[in-house]
């Protein structure tokens, strides 16, 4: 049997690996998708994805870090820190978080994002729909913290409004 060379890997440096990984997978796996299948296909299956792979991650997440079965904002909040820290690497997007003194509501506005850049370089960002919000969504539904978001919006704002924000409010 070989060596164990985890030890000597730096731990950041094993996450980053892993989540550059899981990026590459996804912009494979949906640049084969629109290939094959073309753009609207493509859109639809991949927002069914991210949607049910994201309910998976927040029970891993949940139960990492020992998350209530009904947690308060606040609770909702270390969610938040915990899950982004762990799954999406920090040199693939630029956003800012501005949560609520008491912790009701979260507003994300993205400055830089792995998806547009990718669906830029693929040549379908103006059709493409964002998938990005759809794994916040996933974690909220799969926690059972009802939500709102706003603005409810598809496109890619980024590309079509020069800018990308979405606040969701915890009711």
């Amino acid at each position: 049997m070989g060596a164990d060379h985890s030890t000597t890997i730096d731990h950041a440096a094993q996450i980053g690996l892993v989540q550059r990984c899981w990026l590459t997978h996804d912009a494979m796996w949906f640049a084969n998708c629109i290939a094959r299948l073309g753009i609207d296909v493509a859109n639809d299956l991949n927002r069914a994805a991210v949607r049910d792979m994201a309910a998976v991650e927040a029970k891993r997440v949940a139960k990492l870090i020992a998350l209530d079965a009904e947690p308060t904002h606040a609770e909702v909040h270390r969610f938040f820190d915990t899950a982004i820290a762990l799954l999406i690497p920090a040199e693939v997007m630029s956003y800012d978080l501005t949560w609520e003194p008491d912790h009701s509501a979260v507003t994300f506005e993205v400055s830089r994002c792995f998806a547009h850049e990718g669906t830029t370089a693929l040549g379908v960002v103006a059709d493409y729909q964002c998938g990005i919000f759809e794994r916040i969504e996933g974690w909220m539904t799969a926690l059972g913290v009802p939500y709102t978001m706003e603005p409810v919006v598809e496109h890619c704002t980024l590309h079509h409004d020069g800018w990308c924000h979405r606040t969701f409010r915890f009711t």
